[in-house]
């Protein structure tokens, strides 16, 4: 009886699907499922803004993204190298924030450098952060039609 080796392409499918509910959780706020994508000794570093474990991060990402702020957080072209049960990843990020009580908006790009590892509950963010290729910033007030419309937010931005 032969037994098949597992397939990488199941790690590598599993890691972006972390990476994507990582993305996802941190947009809608979802405090508990974004820091079971960490295990407790991650570290970050976003643009030298840096953290020491998963408490740290979370907590931080918990106080600054709050009701009232929409973040949009896309990752793409993703290059993945698995070997046994770490992994490496890097991945490009589009980003934009939108702060109308600031009449603010941000939108962005970097590069995301993260670390994996393979856990009983399956593969786990150990280090992740992203050095910006871009970032442009404006006020609101400069784009007098700007519009939003949604779930927690106003008519008007």
């Amino acid at each position: 009886m032969t037994t098949s080796l597992p397939d990488p392409r199941d790690d590598r499918d599993a890691i972006c699907a972390l990476k994507y509910r990582y993305l996802r959780t941190l947009d809608t706020k979802q405090w508990d499922e974004f820091a079971d994508c960490f295990v407790p000794e991650t570290t970050g570093d976003y643009n030298g803004l840096i953290f020491d474990s998963r408490d740290a991060l979370v907590t931080y990402m918990r106080t600054n993204i709050t009701e009232g702020m929409i973040t949009l957080h896309q990752a793409h072209h993703p290059e993945i190298v698995i070997d046994g049960d770490t992994a490496t990843g890097r991945w490009y990020l589009q980003d934009k924030v939108i702060v109308e009580a600031f009449r603010f908006m941000l939108e962005g790009a970097a590069i995301y450098e993260d670390r994996y590892v393979r856990t009983a509950d399956g593969w786990r963010v150990a280090h992740t952060g992203y050095r910006r290729t871009y970032e442009a910033t404006m006020s609101l007030d400069d784009i007098p039609s700007f519009k939003v419309s949604g779930p927690g937010t106003h008519t008007h931005v």
